[in-house]
């Protein structure tokens, strides 16, 4: 028995190998970087984040969530036919191609993908692509309950990731403000891959675990599929600093997510209401990014320069600034004692003491507070800030 379940859970990381979606987001997370550190270099001469830092956490920073939805989708035997994967994949697939990451939201993936495959069942069509038989489900069928609890699970996800990781992608954009001064907007724009464990109609979970909790398609017999979840999240600040709009963002998210999976718990008993909160769901997503795009179009920005000194749009990872404990939309002051209004300015002040920096900086509250740091050979010349001027 422990040697059967050992090959199917082979087989499943064999089929999420096998899925042409988890390459071509590969790819497209090592495109995103490029163009990041393109930009960078082309406002500030200088990239912030490793080119590959977004390759990197494809896989990485969701992982531990991906697998905490394992658990709770195989302990509750939350089955999804393949054909409701298959087409999760060519949806997947088109908002990548097109480049339009809101709609990489998994609540608007699964309404889309079930919402075709109804279509397929009210029009009787059926269509076989690569093997693969694509002929509809019906509104009376179990898939709608799991697809709503599944959704508002990796709606929590999403969530949890635009909260954590949101602010840590925001690469600064030098834009003209409608009054002629250059000011400095975030874009962040990122994907995910969460290597869900789904339970798929198959034949080797029920021939030895009887008992496994399930919802039926009318099938007594069960694989697993380890299917990669692709998640995007794109998102422009200008009025509001990063490191406040993306926990917002991220907060409305989980709460909708939420939200969802308790209408999903209550469509095991009334199963039209999965398919209707799925629905609502995406409705209010999309809300949500229009929300926050439409608040974030004020021509009123949260880091442009200022007359009461130097502020910073942007701080290298491991730098003496980052070591000082500066931010984003922070106003530096003075510099070793000499007030400072301009970059120029700013490195001026810098070598005066070139072995020691003290800074005089006015935080996002308006307090003005003191730091300092000593600079050593390997050090970032300019202590790692990029400046708005």
């Amino acid at each position: 028995m422990v040697t059967e379940i050992l090959i199917e859970i082979a087989r499943a990381f064999g089929r999420l190998f096998m899925n042409p979606i988890f390459y071509i987001a590969i790819v497209m997370a090592i495109y995103l970087g490029y163009r990041r550190v393109k930009r960078e270099r082309k406002f500030f001469h200088i990239r912030i984040l490793w080119g590959w830092s977004e390759a990197i956490g494809l896989l990485k920073e969701g992982l531990l969530i991906a697998l905490c939805i394992s658990l709770l989708s195989i302990s509750f035997g939350l089955t999804l036919p393949v054909q409701f994967l298959y087409v999760a994949t060519i949806i997947s697939f088109l908002a990548l191609i097109i480049y339009i990451f809101h709609l990489l939201s998994p609540i608007i993936i699964f309404t889309a993908s079930l919402v075709t495959l109804f279509l397929f069942n009210y029009f009787n069509v059926s269509i076989n692509l690569f093997g693969i038989e694509l002929n509809g489900v019906n509104m009376n069928e179990d898939v709608a309950v799991t697809a709503a609890v599944l959704a508002g699970l990796l709606l929590v996800a999403e969530g949890m990731l635009i909260r954590k990781y949101g602010a840590q992608y925001a690469s600064p954009i030098v834009e003209n403000s409608k009054r002629g001064l250059k000011a400095v907007a975030f874009l962040s724009k990122k994907i995910w891959v969460l290597p869900i464990f789904f339970v798929v109609p198959g034949n080797v979970i029920d021939a030895y675990l009887p008992w496994w909790p399930q919802f039926s398609l009318g099938s007594n017999q069960f694989s697993l599929v380890l299917f990669p979840i692709i998640i995007g999240f794109q998102q422009m600040t200008r009025h509001t600093l990063p490191v406040y709009l993306y926990p917002k963002l991220g907060r409305a998210v989980v709460i909708l997510g939420e939200l969802v999976v308790i209408g999903g718990l209550v469509a095991y008993f009334i199963p039209i209401v999965g398919f209707a909160m799925l629905l609502v769901g995406l409705v209010a997503r999309i809300g949500i990014s229009i929300r926050f795009v439409i608040r974030e179009q004020k021509d009123v920005y949260a880091v442009s320069a200022k007359s009461s000194g130097v502020m910073i749009a942007g701080v290298l990872p491991n730098s003496p600034a980052e070591k000082m404990g500066l931010d984003v939309g922070e106003i530096i002051r003075k510099v070793n004692g000499m007030e400072v209004h301009s970059e120029r300015q700013l490195y001026e002040a810098l070598q005066i003491n070139a072995a020691h920096c003290r800074l005089e900086v006015l935080n996002h509250e308006n307090e003005v507070r003191l730091t300092q740091h000593v600079v050593y050979n390997g050090d970032h010349h300019r202590i790692g800030l990029l400046v708005a001027e």
